[in-house]
C-alpha cells in the first residue's frame, strides 16, 4: 500500500502537480483503500475495470484482491509509471495481473480491453468497476461506461458528495434528478457511505461519497432507450413543472401529452421529479405507439 510520503514521492518524481482539471486527488490513507477494495466485494474470480488510478493507491490493494486489473489512465505519464509502481510493490505474479491502457474513459469500448491471448480469464472482460472517478465528469463517465461495456455486472465508484445522493435518490427525493433515474435504467443503486477529504492529496474542496451498484435487466427494450432518456431530460428541463407542460415539446403538443400519459397510466398533473424509471418506459413506449 502507498501511504502519504510514498504518493508525494512517486508525484515528485514525475515532475506532477495535481491539477484540478483531471480531477487529479489521489488518496493516500492504506485502510481507505482496503475499505473501498472491501465494500466493492473483489475475489479472485473478478476482472476489474479501474478508471482513473492515477499513482496507483486503489490499484494496489485491487491487484491484492481480483484475479486481473485493467487500469485506463488518459494521463501518458502516471499511465507509464504505474506498472513500475505495481511491480516495485507487490510480488511479480500480483504485477503480472495488471494492464494499464492509456485511454480516455468516455470514449472507452469493449474493442479497446485487452484480449491478449495469453489465457482465456486474462482476456476476460472486466465484470466489476472499481474507481475514483474525476468528479467534473463522474455522472456520463458512470452511465458510458454503463452502456458500452455490458460486461460491468457490479461496482463501487467514489464521487462528489452531492452526486452520491442524486445517484441513489428515489424518486421524490429532494435530490432525485437526471442521474438518478438514468442510472436506474442500467442499475439498482445504493450508497455506501462517506469518505472524509482527509485521505486525499491533496485536499479537496469537497466531501465524498461512496456508491455501490448492480446491473439489472433493461426496463424496456434497447431501442426505447434513446426516447425514454429524451423523457427524462424533457421532465426535468423544466423542474417543478407538470408533465403537461414539460413534455409537450417531446410529445408534440399538450393535447398529446394527455393522450400519452393516459395510455402509460401516468397523471398528466404529476410532476417528473415523482416517476420511476419504469414510468418513463412506459410513457416512451405509449408515445411510440402513437406514431
Amino acid at each position: 500500500m502507498l501511504s502519504g510520503a510514498d504518493i508525494r514521492a512517486i508525484a515528485g518524481a514525475l515532475e506532477l502537480r495535481p491539477t484540478k482539471k483531471r480531477g487529479q486527488n489521489f488518496l493516500v490513507d492504506p485502510n481507505t483503500v482496503r475499505r473501498l477494495v472491501r465494500l466493492a466485494g473483489v475475489g479472485p474470480d473478478d476482472v476489474v475495470l479501474e478508471v482513473g488510478p492515477g499513482l496507483g493507491s486503489l490499484t494496489l490493494g485491487l491487484l491484492g484482491a481480483a484475479r486481473r486489473v485493467v487500469a485506463v489512465e488518459v494521463d501518458p505519464a502516471l499511465a507509464a509509471a504505474l506498472p513500475a509502481t505495481a511491480a516495485a510493490r507487490l510480488a511479480p505474479a500480483a504485477a503480472e495481473r495488471l494492464t494499464v491502457l492509456t485511454r480516455d474513459a468516455l470514449r472507452l469500448v469493449p474493442a479497446d480491453l485487452p484480449r491478449d491471448g495469453l489465457d482465456e480469464s486474462l482476456g476476460a472482460a472486466p465484470g466489476v468497476l472499481a474507481a475514483n472517478l474525476p468528479y467534473n465528469i463522474a455522472v456520463p463517465l458512470l452511465l458510458g461506461l454503463l452502456e458500452r461495456l455490458p460486461s460491468l455486472q457490479r461496482g463501487l465508484v467514489m464521487v462528489q458528495a452531492e452526486v452520491a445522493d442524486r445517484l441513489t435518490s428515489p424518486p421524490g427525493g429532494r435530490v432525485y434528478g437526471i442521474p438518478s433515474v438514468k442510472l436506474a435504467w442500467f442499475a439498482a443503486a445504493r450508497p455506501a457511505g462517506p469518505v472524509p477529504r482527509s485521505v486525499f492529496w491533496p485536499v479537496p474542496n469537497v466531501d465524498s461519497g461512496l456508491v455501490a451498484f448492480t446491473r439489472r435487466p433493461a426496463p424496456a427494450p434497447e431501442a426505447l432507450r434513446a426516447d425514454v432518456f429524451a423523457a427524462i431530460d424533457a421532465a426535468f428541463a423544466q423542474r417543478r413543472k407538470t408533465l403537461r407542460t414539460a413534455l409537450a415539446g417531446w410529445a408534440g403538443s399538450p393535447a398529446a401529452v394527455d393522450r400519452i400519459t393516459r395510455a402509460a397510466g401516468v397523471e398528466p398533473g404529476a410532476r417528473g421529479e415523482t416517476l420511476d424509471i419504469a414510468a418513463y418506459c412506459r410513457l416512451a413506449a405509449a408515445r411510440a405507439r402513437e406514431r
